[in-house]
């Protein structure tokens, strides 16, 4: 009887072991893959558990990939002077590509090496297909070039820079769909120039948003500058029935202005693209905001990178610096403007922009016979050297039709 309990004793004792047994096995195995998980995230389990610093955008919230975060959250890169000598090219220009090849070799065997394109116009319209939402829900792009990164790596492997022009006050297109956005007359009225374009309110900070929101595509997708023009106020049409609402009250029309563009150069900042500003060339010699437009030489080359002053003669007064003529005498006009604004912001121990003069590569028959002549290749010469001769090494060319003196530069 002790024999047959013995035995029966010694069964339990083995069943309970194994039972033991087991359950070490399982609890050891659950520890290790947890463990693992912690230790070694996979793909999957990076996607349920996403990063806090993740960043959340329309184009790459479910994307992982390297390339698409460094795009959206650039690294900051010291700005690298560049020594620009350009043109300025329209969307449909720089869409076409017949066109834009010959600027290609244009710009491979001259003196050149920089094309200026529209990335937003003074129509109001946008040159590509744009992923700022702001584009598409006013219907502003209008795909005149249909592929802008293969653009700009073309560009990229002739090493050709590249600047962004974007237009940012006079805007037809946000004005009309955006009014809320835009300058009013007294009566509540959307005002509009003697163009019968829109323009929207700079007092009003909502209207910047569009602009430097392109202006950071634009960095993103590769553009090595970010130029903006009509960074002013209106001087055509019937500017004594505007109204600038409240905002205004107290203020001078050149704060607004300067703080867009240091609010812009600091959110493009992180890009590494310098920030620059095509003003009125007669700021060159004006004290003050003369023209009542927002810009103040001094003031608004203190936070961006470079100003470019559009110094065409056809753009000046009869009897401007004491010459009857202006148009005809393009070098004297040049020189005077020129030589005046680099002294003066020399002057400056905190100024920043340097100067970077538009030029003129066009005729200007609207001002009446025997009071313009036929631009040619000599006058363009002529204008640049009055930018060197004024301590300036840069300049850009304007034409509207992009129609240029190509026998003014030299080959290279």
């Amino acid at each position: 009887m002790n024999k047959i309990f013995q035995n029966k004793y010694i069964l339990v004792l083995g069943i309970l072991a194994i039972i033991a047994a087991g359950i070490s096995i399982y609890a050891f195995a659950a520890k290790s893959y947890s463990g693992n998980i912690n230790k070694n995230p996979g793909t999957n389990n990076q996607e349920l558990q996403p990063s806090p610093n993740k960043p959340q955008t329309s184009d790459n919230t479910n994307n992982t990939n390297n390339s698409n975060n460094q795009e959206t959250q650039p690294q900051v890169t010291p700005i690298k002077e560049y020594k620009v000598k350009g043109v300025y090219l329209t969307g449909w220009s720089a869409g076409t590509e017949k066109t834009i090849n010959h600027f290609i070799n244009l710009l491979n065997r001259t003196e050149l090496n920089t094309l200026v394109i529209d990335v937003k116009d003074d129509k109001g319209r946008v040159s590509y297909k744009s992923d700022v939402p702001l584009v598409n829900e006013i219907k502003s792009s209008q795909s005149m070039i249909k592929d802008i990164k293969s653009l700009l790596k073309k560009l990229k492997d002739n090493k050709i820079h590249t600047i962004a022009r974007i237009v940012v006050f006079k805007d037809p297109v946000l004005g009309e769909k955006r009014p809320d956005l835009a300058i009013k007359t007294v009566k509540g009225q959307l005002w509009r120039d003697r163009n019968h374009a829109a323009w929207l309110n700079a007092y009003n900070k909502d209207s910047w948003r569009y602009s430097i929101d392109l202006a950071k595509e634009a960095a993103q997708l590769g553009f090595d500058e970010i130029q903006f023009d009509y960074i002013r106020f209106p001087t055509d049409g019937n500017v004594k029935i505007i109204d600038y609402g409240s905002l205004s009250s107290g203020i001078d029309k050149t704060k607004p202005i300067n703080e867009f563009l240091a609010q812009a150069k600091k959110e493009l900042t992180p890009f590494g693209v310098p920030v620059s500003a095509d003003v009125f060339g007669i700021i060159t010699t004006n004290i003050g905001d003369v023209e009542k437009i927002g810009q103040d030489l001094e003031t608004i080359s203190k936070d961006i990178d470079y100003i470019s002053p559009m110094v065409y003669p056809s753009h000046y007064g009869s009897g401007q610096y004491g010459i009857s003529k202006p148009d005809l005498e393009p070098y004297k006009i040049v020189y005077k403007s020129l030589s005046t604004a680099k002294a003066r912001l020399d002057k400056l121990p905190d100024h920043k922009a340097k100067i970077r003069p538009y030029l003129q590569d066009f005729s200007a028959p609207w001002l009446g016979k025997g009071n313009y002549k036929k631009y040619n290749a000599e006058d363009v010469k002529t204008q640049i050297k009055a930018a060197y001769d004024s301590g300036l090494d840069e300049w850009i060319l304007w034409n509207a039709s992009n129609k240029y003196s190509e026998s003014a530069f030299l080959s290279e």
